[in-house]
């Protein structure tokens, strides 16, 4: 069976509205979307660090209880399990704070063995910290000399503008390797000054031949070599966009598995695939943005799973 593989950051999550905590939740970009996926029933791995530590021992157990295999997450026992603070502006919108103790040595597992049509998503600042870049590398590597679908979300912060130019030669790197990227307008304008669609696609298309272009309430851009297409978003009064940009990946590839669409089939995606799977992709963000969790609820996923 193929599967799927998300390498990420892992914190937990405490949300603060008004000024007051109003929930704690495991999170980290790549956690958020393995959780949807594992409610979904599907195979699952999450690469991933964090400590023995009672924040640790919560997150795995939480993970393991929602259908994520967590084999190859690095247990430590040096240093803390990583703690995120979202401050909820008045749009819902959030605010981090990241406090972060990791030990000296960081990611000290064995990479899984990746096959062919496989699919794996990584990104955000974990997809860019130089500590753990080698072994990010190497895994992204062989996964392409797998053939597997590798789906790259930038997920760039303005917290790490001051250091752009020492990043963006790893987030080109990152670009060159993907099959999608999957990008949103404030991504593209905080890493290349960049506020548009085609701007943006002229730009990634040497380095990866498809572009998922998410606008907020401007649509979803679609760009491959044979598909130019906008598809609108549905419109709500978010309780919080935490993970929004997450359960689209994870919608995303939930269509991928659902449509069971190869890396051979990427080349040739006509528009009603593109419509399938950002429309997945839609679904699954608009459910998350409804409530403080960072994942589909399990209700949501036994919609599908009928």
């Amino acid at each position: 069976m193929r599967k799927i593989y998300t390498i990420g950051e892992t914190v937990l999550d405490i949300v603060f509205k008004n000024q007051q905590p109003v929930t704690a939740k495991a999170g980290g970009s790549m956690l958020n979307t393995a959780v949807s996926i594992g409610r979904l029933g599907l195979p699952i791995h999450f690469i991933s660090e964090y400590g023995t530590d009672v924040v640790g021992q919560m997150v795995d157990s939480f993970l393991i209880a929602n259908g994520v295999d967590t084999r190859y997450v690095y247990h430590y026992s040096e240093g803390k399990s990583a703690l995120a603070l979202a401050f909820l502006d008045e749009k819902n919108n959030a605010n981090y704070s990241f406090y972060k103790a990791y030990p000296p040595q960081r990611l000290d597992i064995t990479l899984p063995e990746v096959q062919q049509d496989d699919i794996v998503m990584f990104g955000s600042f974990y997809g860019i910290t130089m500590e753990i870049r080698e072994f990010l590398k190497k895994f992204l590597i062989q996964a392409r000399s797998k053939n597997a679908i590798i789906i790259y979300d930038p997920n760039f912060r303005k917290s790490h503008f001051f250091e752009l130019d020492k990043l963006k030669p790893a987030i080109l790197e990152n670009i060159s390797f993907a099959t999608i990227v999957r990008c949103s307008d404030e991504d593209l304008e905080l890493i290349f000054n960049i506020k548009d669609i085609d701007s943006a696609y002229d730009l990634i298309k040497p380095l990866c031949p498809n572009i998922v272009y998410t606008s907020s309430a401007k649509g979803v851009f679609v760009r491959t070599p044979l598909v130019r297409e906008t598809f609108p978003v549905k419109k709500i009064e978010p309780v919080s966009t935490i993970g929004a940009g997450d359960n689209f990946n994870a919608g995303m590839v939930y269509g991928l598995m659902e449509q069971n669409l190869k890396l051979s089939d990427l080349s040739s995606l006509s528009h009603q695939y593109w419509q399938t799977l950002v429309g997945y992709g839609i679904d699954f963000a608009t459910e998350v943005c409804l409530s403080y969790d960072n994942y589909i609820s399990v209700e949501f996923a036994k919609t599908l799973n009928k």
